[in-house]
């Protein structure tokens, strides 16, 4: 099994089921089983998601000193997760709220209270670090310490920096410069995935680069094959919710990329992973574990499109 350290975020999800977009005005509404309340956030979906796929995972997390601490521990638990790394260091625990209707289409309503001015102690990234084969570090604040540690190590860093529009995104450059495995949203890019692929791998130099399309599947580039291409969407049952599906591809990719070393083959099991996932409400419920990922997605694949 692949040790992989995860350190990101945690919150309180709530998702609420919507009739469509735009939301008209009603005082009140009744949508039964259409409200529910569960632990999520992108730092616990990869751990859970890896942990169900079988690998073992360091997860690194901040939390609060609030009720709301109790369900993340629980959720854990009941996940698989070891929760040692899973500190109470800010003073209430992240929330948000999920509108969702039934095409899938969601409005994320994220509140981080206090914790993107929450520092993680790197004496216990460090002590993580050295059990590592892989590392994914979330764009989170308390992570970004990390980025230049993991390089140093020479540990292999994955992270996801969803939907961005500027190629030098303050945010996140320090994300994109020390990823060796990139993942980003198309949703709000300024020019097409493959132009935007080839930006950011002339710019950052990254060795694999992951662009999620949402229904249109997901474009894949690796800078040292010279490869950028499509991989169209795949479906595997009824989409309920959209939530939480480049979370799913993210970890799905990353756990069987570090067993396969071939990208191409990780990505096409990944969005066998993210579809089935998405027939789920919340952004960590769904995920297959590997006998079940294995069953969906048969034989592995050529080494790329038309190779």
């Amino acid at each position: 099994m692949t040790r992989i350290l995860v350190a990101g975020h945690i919150n309180i999800e709530t998702t609420v089921k919507v009739d469509g977009f735009p939301i008209d005005y009603s005082p009140v509404r009744f949508p039964f089983f259409g409200v529910n309340t569960t632990v999520s956030g992108v730092g616990y979906n990869v751990a859970k998601a890896l942990t169900r796929l079988g690998d073992d995972v360091d997860l690194l997390s901040v939390i609060g000193t609030d009720p709301a601490a109790l369900l993340v521990r629980q959720a854990l638990a009941e996940a698989g997760v070891a929760d040692d790394g899973v500190l109470p260091l800010a003073r209430n625990t992240a929330q948000s709220a999920i509108l969702y209707d039934e095409g899938g289409r969601r409005q994320i309503n994220a509140d981080l209270k206090d914790v993107q001015e929450t520092a993680y102690p790197l004496d216990r990234f460090e002590a993580a670090l050295s059990r590592a084969s892989l590392v994914a570090l979330c764009n989170i604040n308390y992570a970004r310490p990390m980025l230049q540690r993991a390089r140093l190590a020479g540990a292999p860093v994955a992270t996801d920096v969803h939907a961005i529009a500027e190629l030098d995104d303050a945010y996140n450059r320090d994300y994109m410069v020390a990823a060796d495995i990139l993942f980003m949203s198309h949703e709000h890019l300024p020019t097409s995935p493959e132009d935007w692929a080839r930006a950011v791998l002339a710019r950052y130099g990254n060795r694999i680069l992951v662009i999620g399309l949402g229904g249109e599947g997901a474009l894949l580039a690796v800078r040292d094959d010279r490869f950028v291409g499509r991989f169209p969407a795949v479906t595997t049952r009824p989409v309920v919710n959209t939530i939480g599906a480049g979370d799913a591809l993210f970890s799905a990719f990353l756990h069987v990329y570090s067993q396969t070393h071939d990208p191409y083959e990780a990505l096409r099991q990944a969005q066998v992973f993210a579809s089935w996932k998405i027939g789920a409400t919340g952004a960590a419920d769904g995920f297959l574990d590997a006998a079940g990922l294995a069953a969906l997605c048969g034989a592995p694949g050529k080494r790329h499109p038309g190779g």
